[in-house]
């Protein structure tokens, strides 16, 4: 039987679906009054923009993940299993996270350590925001805990020092012309690289353990 071009069509937009990524952004401060969701809307704004990306937006605060591990025979908490799914669907990570005291904030890494499978082979990018350092403590550090659980960390990272001057006269965030958006899209494209080589890697072989 012949393909029709409505057949055709169809298959090419299942293709290009099936080629987009999945990208998690994860929202990494769960204290009142945190400027997180702004800085994370933004970035995932910008990232929707792209058309090749899935944006999964994860708030640590509204996950409900408890505080206290569990040992490796214990059951695992309905709530991680849960977000467990939404970790292992990803291509990719973007962790937003404040500094506090030149380093990330517990919850975040409560929520890290909650998994191991879910981050491994997958690359993942931060965007962090602070005082003068702009968060890069906390990146610094992130870095090395993901590299410990086989993901990669993208050199490229999103900082946002004293991220409060960045208010536009309208009260938008942040200013048109900050130097944060041209960040942003270089980390999104270079993230995105990484996501489609792993991805394609994973693919082929399953990664030594």
């Amino acid at each position: 039987m012949r393909e029709t071009a409505q057949d055709h069509g169809s298959r090419t937009r299942e293709t290009a679906e099936q080629d987009r990524l999945r990208l998690a952004v994860i929202i990494g401060s769960t204290r009142n009054g945190r400027f997180g969701p702004t800085v994370a809307g933004w970035f995932a704004a910008r990232a929707r923009r792209r058309g090749d990306l899935v944006i999964d937006l994860i708030d640590l605060a509204e996950t409900g993940l408890p505080q206290t591990l569990v040992d490796h025979d214990d059951p695992v908490p309905a709530r991680v299993r849960e977000l467990a799914a939404r970790l292992a669907a990803a291509d990719a990570f973007v962790v937003v996270t404040p500094e506090y005291n030149r380093s990330f904030p517990a919850p975040l890494k409560t929520a890290i350590d909650w998994y191991c499978e879910e981050w491994r082979a997958k690359p993942v990018a931060f965007v962090a925001y602070g005082r003068d350092s702009g968060g890069l403590h906390a990146v610094g550090q992130l870095c090395q805990v993901f590299t410990e659980l086989d993901a990669v960390a993208v050199r490229d990272a999103v900082l946002l020092p004293r991220y409060w001057e960045l208010f536009a006269a309208d009260g938008s965030w942040p200013k048109a012309a900050a130097d944060c958006n041209a960040a942003a899209t270089v980390t999104l494209d270079r993230l995105s690289w990484w996501a489609r080589a792993l991805r394609d890697a994973r693919a082929r072989h399953a990664y030594p353990v």
